[in-house]
């Protein structure tokens, strides 16, 4: 594909994704797909020849569109918000147009000082003090995994330059809370430090935030036992019902055993930006080691763009420097090598689609979109409140309202699957998508608020839906197809027509 051929093609591109953006409200939000029904609809093997680019818009939008969750949809309160804005979207695109290789400083300054800058920004922006510095990763699972490793040399005494875990006399241990994400599971096993060596702490059973008194004592526990408690991995925002641990408490239990503390705040990371919020959700953050948070959640980056912050950056570069002879030049020691910050060589010019978003939009914007979320979750969580057979499950910390109906008589096994069905037949209407999760060993819905385009009456009409589905009304659908208006190259200049 040649610069033009490229140009004429990539403005029908924008057209179809604006117009996508535009039609969003019309399409259901869950899938409707069968298994296997996708890739049915793909050819079974690569053509030999270039196809014309209208016929793969019409595929896209025939086939793709159909077999996607609609994250960007005003009615989509799933998991998390996984906005992206358009103006990260154009950010991505220039990204993948310059194609920057990032293997070291050298292969491309702007790349790494860009990233040193926007990490910057919204170290400020989110009141952490001065002296940490940030990287851009592609989740909060690799930001986990790294911050962990880190934990892991530290405990070991730096034993990767040695005989590594094999070499270690006690077992390193790894603590977080019964609501903590899976990926702390993943990040622990990928670590080394083995799944029977992390601890589940119970939580408070109001607030299902981790409880300190149950952290002091499965640590010393573990040290009367010969082991060694390495990390602490607090959340700020667990997933099922946003709550959020006591990282001062944590900090301090964890300095009596020199334990690393990474916070999790993948989601919640967001409202740091709001400094009336920070009292709430920020408190000790300044005594963990490294903390984590997604701009490709609640704020808006398109994926992937997550944040892992450090006191000390030296705690990542003392065992993941590398220096090859063929990526040394003369900046080496006056330049950051966020090789050295992490798991991959190659680095994509992640901070470029960030740097996009916070100029085009402007932090004012942005908070103030946090803010009418945290509104919309708060009239959810007052509407459930007062309404008969229906309960919130827990407080409504953030922008996710964790609800259950109950009507009399119904519990145990029997409330669990009428939950589940309820939040089934929500999705099934295609006018809204939730999901449900266990809290407390019980299933509850989850209402997550936060897609960027999500107004009061896309959450009234939510609460309408789920009402009548809980108790056995009618719900009207929406279509279950998608427009197949495809916007088209002019005529002649379709860039595959020519089939070069």
């Amino acid at each position: 594909m040649t610069p033009e051929e490229f140009r004429v093609a990539g403005h029908a591109l924008v057209d179809w994704v604006a117009d996508h953006r535009v039609r969003l409200a019309e399409l259901p939000v869950a899938p409707r797909t069968a298994p296997g029904e996708v890739a049915a609809g793909l050819a079974p093997s690569a053509p030999d020849r270039p196809q014309p680019f209208g016929d793969l818009l019409t595929d896209l939008q025939r086939v793709v569109v159909p077999g996607l969750t609609q994250v960007q949809s005003p009615r989509y309160f799933g998991w998390f918000p996984s906005n992206a804005s358009l103006a990260s979207v154009l950010g991505d695109l220039a990204t993948g147009g310059l194609g920057a290789l990032g293997i070291s400083w050298a292969s491309a300054p702007a790349l790494t000082e860009m990233e040193e800058v926007v990490t910057n920004w919204l170290r400020q922006a989110t009141g952490l003090a001065p002296g940490w510095r940030g990287a851009i990763h592609d989740t909060a699972s690799t930001a986990c995994l790294v911050a962990l490793l880190a934990a892991r040399e530290r405990a070991s005494g730096h034993s990767a330059a040695r005989g590594g875990l094999q070499a270690q006399d006690r077992p390193l241990v790894v603590y977080t809370s019964e609501e903590a994400h899976s990926s702390v599971d993943k990040a622990v096993v990928l670590a080394g430090f083995g799944a029977a060596n992390l601890r589940r702490v119970a939580v408070d059973p109001e607030t299902f935030a981790l409880d300190p008194a149950a952290l002091a004592a499965a640590m010393a526990a573990d040290v009367t036992a010969g082991r060694v408690p390495a990390a602490v991995v607090a959340t700020v925002g667990t997933t099922a019902t946003t709550a959020v641990d006591p990282v001062a408490a944590v900090v301090e239990v964890a300095a009596g055993h020199g334990s690393w503390v990474h916070v999790d705040a993948a989601m919640a990371g967001s409202a740091l930006l709001l400094p009336e919020r920070r009292a709430d959700l920020g408190e000790g953050l300044d005594g963990a080691d490294s903390l984590c948070w997604n701009p490709h959640k609640w704020l808006g980056t398109i994926l992937d763009c997550s944040l892992l912050f450090v006191r000390d950056p030296d705690d990542l570069v003392r065992f993941m420097a590398t220096d090859p002879s063929y990526l040394q030049s003369t900046a080496d020691g006056r330049v950051t090598q966020y090789r050295d910050w992490g798991i991959p060589l190659g680095r994509r010019f992640r901070a470029l689609k960030l740097w996009f978003h916070l100029r085009l939009d402007g932090l004012d914007a942005i908070r103030d979109r946090l803010r009418r979320d945290l509104a919309h979750a708060a009239w959810l969580a007052g509407q459930v409140d007062a309404a008969p057979d229906w309960h919130l499950v827990a407080p409504c910390r953030l922008q996710t309202v964790v609800v259950r109906h109950q009507p009399p008589g119904l519990t145990g096994d029997a409330l669990d699957a009428h939950t589940r069905d309820w939040a089934a037949a929500v999705n099934d209407s295609g006018r809204a998508f939730v999901t449900p999760a266990r809290i407390a060993g019980r299933w509850a819905v989850r209402v997550s608020i936060g897609s960027e385009c999500t107004e009061r009456r896309h959450v009234e009409e939510l609460w309408e839906v789920a009402q009548a589905t809980a108790e056995g009304r009618p719900v009207r659908g929406v279509a279950g197809g998608v427009p197949d208006t495809v916007p088209r190259p002019p005529s002649g200049l379709d860039p595959m027509a020519s089939g070069r």
